[in-house]
């Protein structure tokens, strides 16, 4: 089996197991919220992020809002998501950068986003493919420990990673794809101990990597 028919049965499993691929972070549709919690989601989970981003967007409802508040008060209320002082600075700095420079509206351009404090190309491909169906490979940890033992990339860094699966996977289908690799490393392919025994990919020609 080649890479690229890997890659395209993959596609398939995972589509048959999570039909409803969608993002963990609760951010309502609004491209601000997911802009901030994708920020609070480094090193946190998103079940944390969720939790804390209830009293800071009640809060501050808007990147005015945001970008207008005292950094301290801010620290108050994200201090369970970890690095609470650098990602206060981070997504004031990047509430206001968005309010100074682009009226509010969160920009679709890869280099805009990456011109955002706390945004790097990860955070930059999440917004791209959920809110303006662009696509982009989302690198986090579950994508590249998964992509690699499924043998679709050689590469073990979040650049590499991206690079080659953006050849393997449409761009139409690469938002679901990594929100799926989520859901799958959750349930069955975790970093310490995946449960290889009830893989779904156990009874295809695909070798496993682990």
């Amino acid at each position: 089996m080649t890479v690229k028919e890997k890659a395209s049965t993959a596609l398939l499993v995972l589509e048959k197991l999570y039909p409803a691929a969608e993002c963990s972070l609760r951010y309502e549709g609004e491209p601000y919220k997911l802009l901030i919690m994708a920020i609070l989601s480094a090193q946190c989970t998103d079940a944390r992020v969720n939790e804390v981003s209830v009293p800071l967007f009640a809060a501050y409802p808007t990147a005015a809002d945001l970008a207008a508040a005292p950094r301290t008060d801010i620290e108050t209320i994200i201090h369970p998501v970890g690095l609470f002082r650098s990602k206060a600075k981070n997504i004031k700095a990047a509430a206001e950068r968005l309010c100074s420079v682009y009226g509010g509206v969160l920009p679709s351009d890869m280099k805009e986003l990456l011109s955002l404090a706390g945004v790097g190309r990860k955070v930059a491909n999440l917004l791209r493919g959920d809110l303006f169906n662009l696509g982009g490979i989302v690198a986090d940890t579950h994508c590249i420990r998964i992509s690699g033992r499924l043998g679709l990339v050689k590469s073990n860094t979040p650049v590499g990673v991206e690079r080659e699966l953006d050849k393997l996977i449409p761009k139409d289908k690469q938002s679901d794809f990594c929100h799926r690799l989520v859901l799958f490393g959750r349930e069955y392919c975790s970093a310490k101990k995946p449960n290889c025994q009830i893989c779904p990919f156990k009874a295809l020609d695909i070798h496993c990597k682990i």
